[in-house]
């Protein structure tokens, strides 16, 4: 216990999934949170969005833990929004020492039914929110005199999963962000890293768009493989990825950056 104790960590998209239990994850080892999540309807995603309740109930769990939390409704898209919440955030908890940028979306389409409102949704979430949660983020690190950065890619940031082509773009963009960022960010001691997982049993993982899924890899067989993974398991828990997180953020990986870590049940491995 106490990995990252005393430390404070902005997570973006943590009203629940991933985002939530990284929350819920780094607060058991020590840390205090400062939590953000559009906690609204996106059109088209074809699963439930997250609301303002499932947010409450990070609160909760995570001051179950006895660790203060700062929770906030904001769109990543938005740099004053996103501005406000991690300052006041930090002006609150005193410091900031882990980024984890997390928020994300997902719509699934061939690639000729995409449209230009689907591509702006994605690209926005997925990319440009993560350059803005980094760059408005990382002066906080650079006055705490260092701290780490995670990136939330995926199997698709590594390879071109089939019927996600907005996504395995932002994705992929996110990995260069990433090596970038920790490049620049390095004379700081600030390290920068992404975690890369396959399917995780979320939200996102269900309703309607899964099913479109399906029948799309049952119409274009020859690349239903590319959604195989290695080991005997369908989904991973986001446990599984929040004990990724855990490690990139303690001094355990003190000397880990610019590293694309795989926790994909050997997914990208064919």
């Amino acid at each position: 216990m106490g990995r990252v104790e005393g430390k404070v960590a902005f997570i973006t998209g943590a009203a629940r999934g991933q985002g939530r239990s990284h929350a819920i994850r780094l607060a058991q080892e020590g840390a205090d949170i400062i939590a953000v999540d559009l906690c609204d309807t996106i059109p088209g995603i074809g699963y439930p969005s997250a609301t303002e309740e499932d947010l409450a109930q990070t609160v909760k769990e995570v001051e179950a833990l006895d660790r203060r939390i700062i929770a906030t409704k904001a769109d990543v898209r938005d740099r004053a929004a996103l501005q406000q919440a991690v300052d006041a955030g930090v002006a609150e908890l005193g410091r900031l020492d882990i980024v984890v940028a997390n928020a994300g979306i997902c719509i699934m389409k061939p690639w000729d039914e995409v449209t230009p409102e689907i591509w702006e949704e994605t690209v926005g979430t997925n990319l440009t929110g993560v350059w803005n949660t980094v760059q408005l983020a990382a002066p906080h690190l650079v006055t705490a005199g260092g701290g780490s950065i995670i990136l939330t890619s995926s199997a698709a940031g590594l390879k071109g999963l089939p019927f996600l082509t907005p996504y395995v773009a932002a994705k992929h963009g996110v990995v260069g962000l990433m090596h970038a960022f920790a490049t620049e960010l390095a004379e700081h001691h600030i390290r920068v890293n992404s975690v890369h997982p396959t399917g995780v049993d979320t939200p996102m993982a269900s309703g309607d768009g899964m099913a479109e899924m399906g029948a799309m890899l049952a119409a274009h067989p020859r690349v239903g493989a590319m959604m195989t993974n290695l080991l005997p398991v369908e989904m991973t828990e986001p446990v599984d990825i929040s004990n990724a997180v855990l490690f990139l953020a303690s001094d355990e990986a003190r000397y880990v950056t610019s590293l694309t870590m795989t926790v994909d049940a050997g997914n990208t491995q064919y």
